[in-house]
């Protein structure tokens, strides 16, 4: 049936779509060196392109997630990165914006991914592309802008549609049944976290280190060379330390408050904030924005100070096992995951539904609940965060799902969410054939194939 591969295909841009085509700087000249791509204008949307291997980009992304091989995938792709030029040219027509610090802020966390995905140092990563850190970051600012603005246009295009459950029912019931996904053992977990918190004693030993290394820097060592070498702020990699500008209400009040404190190039004494101890130096002041570089020490937490997150967690797991205490109460009012907590506690799948595929839990996860039975709480358990922070969870381990083709009772969160992008990508199709009319577009002859202006 054809409605199946459009709404995977659908899926894929919605979560993947910007990232890749933010990389498309850096994995075009990799495509180039490896001589898989030779770049070329494929596609002019009035004054914005589309190149080869932005296209050949989203397609490897497209099947390294498993799926076949697909002229038809292709052309789709293909579709939506020309219909999101077109958005951007309309946008520029419309005058929608996006602020600079939106796209600033975008930048730094596409060059954060790009240096944590490629595994290289910032020299290595320079060395091996031939361009400085700055070079590639101005680069993916402009693809980041323009997929910022396709955003805010979709948004403006789908923003009043809704999907009813007769709707949902409906466009399941156009499925043939063997057409039907198959889905592999699901599982209901959640988690209570508590971050460890560092002790008295461990913040003034971070305090002790960041003087210090104050010193250096008023003694005349250079700022940035410190931060990368003594700063637990993972974006140190890329900026080091440098934050860039942003204006009111963007960092944590501490942060926010010292740089409003600060003159010009002053360097302030260690204070903390939600994230750790920091230095920081103001940079320069314009109105409501600012730029500051700092040094972040988030501390080592004592044997005491990790005691005392899972004494906390195992009285909470006490009152949920002899049940006077709801375990998604507790995770809502206790936890310190903003991912899970919103949600009583469980992890969500990418849709937002709390039936999780076993090939998506986090291995460590995998590994704790592999000795659980259903229905058990776990002990407190040490483990590190995103961020790197050190912290304690207790897991839930609610519900397993066997395998599974797809039915209404124990997947309409899914089921919902795909009759929910096949209307909007209609309502966009709509759109497209509507608004192309007001813009110049041009596609390379060897793509008519597609028939994508048919």
């Amino acid at each position: 049936m054809k409605m199946q591969p459009n709404v995977k295909i659908s899926r894929f841009l919605t979560l993947s779509l910007l990232s890749l085509a933010c990389m498309a700087p850096v994995l075009a000249q990799e495509a180039e060196k490896t001589g898989f791509v030779v770049d070329k204008i494929i596609a002019k949307v009035d004054n914005y392109i589309v190149i080869k291997s932005e296209l050949e980009s989203a397609y490897q992304g497209y099947l390294s997630e498993g799926n076949p091989q697909s002229e038809e995938a292709k052309c789709q792709l293909f579709n939506r990165l020309i219909m999101n030029k077109l958005m951007v040219a309309k946008a520029e027509i419309d005058s929608v914006l996006v602020t600079d610090l939106e796209v600033d802020q975008n930048t730094g966390q596409r060059m954060n991914a790009i240096l944590q995905n490629s595994g290289n140092s910032p020299e290595e990563l320079e060395r091996r592309y031939g361009k400085s850190l700055e070079q590639i970051r101005i680069e993916l600012r402009d693809q980041i802008r323009e997929q910022l603005l396709a955003r805010e246009m979709t948004g403006r295009i789908t923003k009043d549609i809704k999907i009813t459950p007769a709707e949902v029912k409906k466009f399941f019931n156009k499925i043939p049944n063997d057409s039907l996904p198959f889905y592999s053992s699901d599982v209901e977990i959640g988690q209570i976290v508590k971050n460890v918190k560092i002790s008295n004693a461990q913040k003034e030993e971070a305090k002790r280190r960041l003087s210090e290394i104050r010193d250096r820097i008023l003694a005349g060592e250079d700022f940035n060379t410190l931060a990368q070498k003594f700063s637990e702020d993972p974006s140190v990699r890329s900026n080091g330390g440098e934050m860039g500008f942003v204006g009111r209400g963007q960092m944590v009040p501490q942060f926010e408050a010292m740089a409003f404190k600060l003159r010009k190039g002053e360097i302030s004494q260690p204070f903390e904030s939600t994230f750790g101890i920091h230095i920081m130096q103001l940079i320069d002041r314009r109105g409501n924005e600012y730029n500051s570089r700092h040094i972040l020490l988030q501390g080592v937490p004592s044997q005491e100070d990790v005691k005392s997150a899972e004494r906390f967690l195992d009285s909470l797991r006490n009152k949920i096992v002899k049940d006077s205490l709801k375990f998604e109460y507790a995770a809502k009012e206790n936890s310190d995951d903003p991912a899970t907590k919103g949600h009583g506690g469980y992890f969500t799948d990418q849709d937002g539904g709390i039936h999780v595929s076993l090939r998506e839990i986090d291995p460590v996860v995998y590994l704790a609940i592999d000795t659980m039975k259903v229905g058990n709480v776990s002990k407190p358990l040490t483990y590190r965060t995103e961020d790197g922070k050190e912290a304690v969870r207790v897991l839930y381990f609610k519900a397993k799902i066997a395998p599974h083709q797809a039915n209404l009772k124990d997947d309409w969160h899914r089921i919902q969410s795909a009759a929910l992008a096949e209307k909007k990508d209609k309502m966009i199709g709509k759109w497209f054939t509507k608004s192309r009319q007001d813009v110049f577009i041009n596609i390379d002859p060897s793509y008519n194939y597609c028939k994508i202006l048919e």
